[in-house]
């Protein structure tokens, strides 16, 4: 369901790569606390329309919003659509990915390499770009990237997409410094290993190796990923910037 056109409370908010896994749930979240959420996605129709239609069955405000990241007019259209919609973007959350295939290095390409810096890189700046007029215009806005801890845990045959996570944070900090005069804050949120829809079905004895360095214990929901995006949203967050929090009950503590 496209729901609904009436204007968000806190304003409003573009998630992307929202039609499953933590992208929906950040949408979901931010719709709670009162953003009209855009829904973006890129393949997933009947995905999107479903968080939207929760969103719209709880009170929220949201919808729709199909369009490539990593393609220079569909962005550029995609956002002047959302403003003429719901109004301008206050807060967007580059949550969108591919594909993430393991990939020893000896067999690595710079294609491979090429396909992860398009999501993690060549996207967060086409839709920074489309945004910032907006957030100049105001005096103020946020941005919030989902990074990973792959960044530091550093996992083996995947080098190519550690490497983009880890550009996309260095994207957070030099943004942050240029962009904080302009009252718009930059942060990632840095998930661990999160079982979503894309996993497929996940066992105790899968997850008992990851486990083993997670302080806490237990594995983490992707409502605690939600949760951390919707506080770097929120006036609580406001003198943050440039930082990088990490979601994933201890595993990574640096």
């Amino acid at each position: 369901m496209d729901e609904s056109p009436k204007a968000g409370a806190r304003g409003t908010a573009l998630v992307t790569g929202a039609s499953r896994g933590l992208g929906a749930v950040i949408a979901e979240r931010l719709a709670a606390d009162g953003w009209h959420v855009a829904v973006n996605y890129a393949h997933d129709t009947a995905g999107a329309t479903a968080v939207a239609g929760r969103i719209a069955a709880a009170g929220g405000a949201a919808h729709v919003a199909r369009f490539d990241v990593t393609d220079e007019d569909a962005v550029r259209d995609a956002v002047a659509e959302i403003t003429d919609r719901a109004g301008p973007i206050a807060l967007l959350v580059n949550n969108a990915t591919g594909p993430q295939p393991t990939i020893p290095v000896e067999k690595l390409t710079w294609e491979d390499h090429l396909a992860q810096l398009r999501f993690f890189v060549k996207a967060p700046l086409l839709l920074l770009q489309a945004v910032l007029p907006a957030m100049r215009a105001a005096g103020g806005g946020r941005i919030v990237n989902v990074g990973s801890e792959v960044t530091d845990l550093g996992n083996p045959e995947m080098s190519h997409y550690v490497s983009a996570k880890a550009a996309m944070h260095g994207l957070t900090r030099s943004w942050a410094r240029e962009l904080g005069p302009l009252g718009i804050t930059v942060n990632t949120v840095e998930p661990g290993w999160i079982p979503v829809e894309r996993h497929g079905e996940v066992t105790d004895e899968d997850t008992a190796p990851y486990l083993a360095g997670v302080a806490l214990g237990h594995m983490g929901v992707p409502a605690d990923v939600a949760e951390a995006v919707a506080f770097l949203a929120s006036p609580g967050a406001r003198y943050i910037t440039g930082q990088r929090l990490a979601v994933n009950g201890g595993k990574t503590m640096t």
